[in-house]
């Protein structure tokens, strides 16, 4: 059943009467119905289309929570053959808010890297609302070390509100952890390429999104703090969220203005929630295409690429 965002209201109550008038016509034949569904279905399409081509950076927002839209599972499980998947970080335990493994993409061996989640109640608490502990970014740092040994590419499907802020996390060094996994992915020698496919709230998402190539889809969203957080922080009033999801650029589109990432992947209409299995193919040729930019190159010429790429961020502002 499609689950609604409170702008999306106009859109709503088109569609709720379109499926009234589809299963009016199920029970009975009329060209009358007929032409009037037709009518409505293109009313809504436009709706829709009108809508999404002109959303502010708090419905983006919105969006890129969404809890229909396709998560780091459902990417892996579209685009990767033969997923094993790796757990532990040989050090403390295992952390299901992230998901590390190997597989084959597209006919290349690679190493997947990425935030879960969880998509109903019990998946969520199974994946701690996709907020990494510590021993999940030194997981990450083992499979990235795992792949520099033997050449594979990294791939990084980042969504995540933020890293864990809870005290046991902090006391089994939670900013460290961090901070090694962004070191990991910064002097990785094979290419990596991070895709924002919902929220990537700050250090929790730069942990495994220090790459080559970072791509977002349109609807997401890439921040320092949480919108909610900033406000909190900025007027001490987390109720001004709007207000810090405008003034702080946080869309894809004002990243790459910025230099931050590199290319934005677009969704379908009314977002990739609408079209999963589409919205998937897309990030994987986006990704396709980012990582055969390598090709042929060592590993210092790909460690090169990515240091220069990140020095260079803020010199043209």
């Amino acid at each position: 059943m499609a689950s609604y965002l409170d702008f999306e209201k106009p859109v709503a109550e088109l569609e709720a009467r379109i499926e009234e008038l589809r299963a009016l016509l199920e029970r009975e034949e009329s060209p009358a119905i007929g032409e009037e569904l037709t009518r409505l279905r293109a009313k809504a399409a436009k709706a829709l289309s009108d809508l999404y081509a002109s959303l502010n950076p708090w419905q983006k927002t919105q969006v890129a929570r969404h809890p229909q839209r396709p998560h780091c599972v459902d990417y892996i499980a579209g685009l990767i053959e033969d997923f094993t998947l790796l757990a532990g970080d040989r050090k403390f335990g295992e952390d299901e808010a992230i998901i590390c493994g190997l597989g084959r993409f597209r006919g290349e061996s690679v190493a997947v890297l990425g935030q879960e989640k969880g998509s109903d109640t019990a998946s969520r608490l199974q994946h701690n609302f996709g907020m990494v502990k510590p021993e999940g970014y030194r997981k990450a740092v083992r499979i990235m070390e795992l792949a520099d040994r033997f050449g594979l590419p990294v791939l990084s499907f980042v969504d995540t509100a933020g890293a864990f802020p809870g005290v046991e996390a902090e006391e089994r060094g939670q900013a460290e952890a961090i901070a090694r996994a962004t070191e990991a992915a910064l002097v990785l020698g094979t290419p990596n390429v991070a895709t924002v496919i919902g929220e990537g709230g700050s250090g929790g998402a730069l942990g495994i999104a220090a790459c080559n190539v970072v791509l977002m889809l349109e609807n997401s969203i890439y921040t320092v703090a949480s919108p909610e957080a900033s406000a909190s922080i900025l007027w001490r009033d987390s109720s001004r969220a709007q207000d810090a999801a405008t003034n702080m650029k946080i869309t894809a589109q004002d990243l790459l203005k910025f230099g931050i990432i590199d290319g934005i992947v677009a969704e379908p209409v009314g977002g990739a929630h609408r079209e999963p299995e589409a919205a998937i193919r897309a990030v994987g040729d986006a990704m396709e295409a980012a990582i055969r930019r390598f090709d042929g190159l060592s590993g210092r010429a790909v460690r090169a690429a990515r240091e220069e790429k990140f020095l260079a961020m803020g010199r043209k502002l």
